[in-house]
């Protein structure tokens, strides 16, 4: 058990300082969201019109609705980023001598996985901070009910970024693999515009966002903002964690990395 601990608290605290050393990578993280916050929302506040639906209880101002949204945006791009330093470690060879440890391969990269979701948390929380010295104001039990569906849906969506590392061998290729996925997770969910909204242009648009992922994840976060629980949205984010991790285990088993190479 101590061994187990030592590497989860090595592993995160690498996380840490990579991140404390890359300060741009801290403003991106802000800086994507708040220029939705505060650019394109003023422009969408009157051609979108948003009726009470929950777990609001009045008309709320378009800012209001994406502020959820926004944060699962910074969990996502958060565990794409995460997940191209395992690439990168992957050409500078740190990741192999991670990945030869004796303590089993799930719990290294749950323990990556875990790193990534603090510092996601940690940015969201931030994000949350300038929102409100903007005037966009939660309540204040949901600021707590909400850490853990950040924790549960930065999970969700790192693990998802370890999928892509796992099968990503070139740096070069990643961004637009990361690209390809981000766009449509973010765009096809209810992050920008309410499911109701979807379902009056288009049937099958409104299917697709459904399905997706990420919509769940940010219905998950936006009812704990306001201390409200959404059984629904957690199993389908726990359904999808189940899913993208068993497919990262797969993703960085040796016998199918040397299968890989002798083809």
């Amino acid at each position: 058990m101590r061994a187990y601990l030592t590497s989860l608290r090595a592993i995160v605290g690498r996380e840490a300082l990579r991140f404390v050393h890359q300060r741009e990578r801290f403003i991106a993280a802000l800086v994507r969201p708040l220029v939705w916050l505060l650019v394109f929302a003023a422009g969408f506040r009157a051609a979108l019109g948003l009726s009470i639906i929950p777990p609001y209880q009045t008309y709320i101002t378009y800012e209001t609705y994406i502020v959820p949204g926004l944060c699962g945006m910074i969990l996502l791009f958060n565990g794409m980023q995460s997940s191209l330093s395992l690439v990168y470690d992957r050409e500078m060879g740190s990741m192999k001598l991670l990945l030869t440890s004796p303590l089993p391969r799930w719990w290294l990269l749950f323990a990556k996985l875990a790193g990534s979701t603090v510092i996601s948390v940690l940015q969201v929380y931030a994000f949350l901070a300038i929102a409100a010295a903007f005037g966009i104001t939660l309540p204040a039990w949901g600021y707590v009910t909400a850490l853990p569906a950040l924790v549960v849906a930065g999970l969700m969506l790192g693990a998802l970024g370890l999928v892509l590392s796992s099968f990503i061998r070139q740096l070069e290729n990643f961004a637009g693999v990361m690209n390809f996925v981000i766009f449509p997770m973010f765009f096809l969910s209810s992050a920008l515009y309410p499911l109701w909204k979807m379902a009056e242009s288009s049937k099958l648009l409104h299917d697709i966002c459904a399905a997706n992922p990420f919509t769940h994840a940010v219905e998950l976060i936006r009812f704990a903002l306001y201390a409200q629980f959404n059984g629904k949205a957690l199993i389908w984010v726990l359904l999808a964690a189940l899913v993208f991790t068993a497919l990262a285990l797969w993703g960085y088993d040796p016998a199918r990395t040397r299968i890989a190479r002798r083809g």
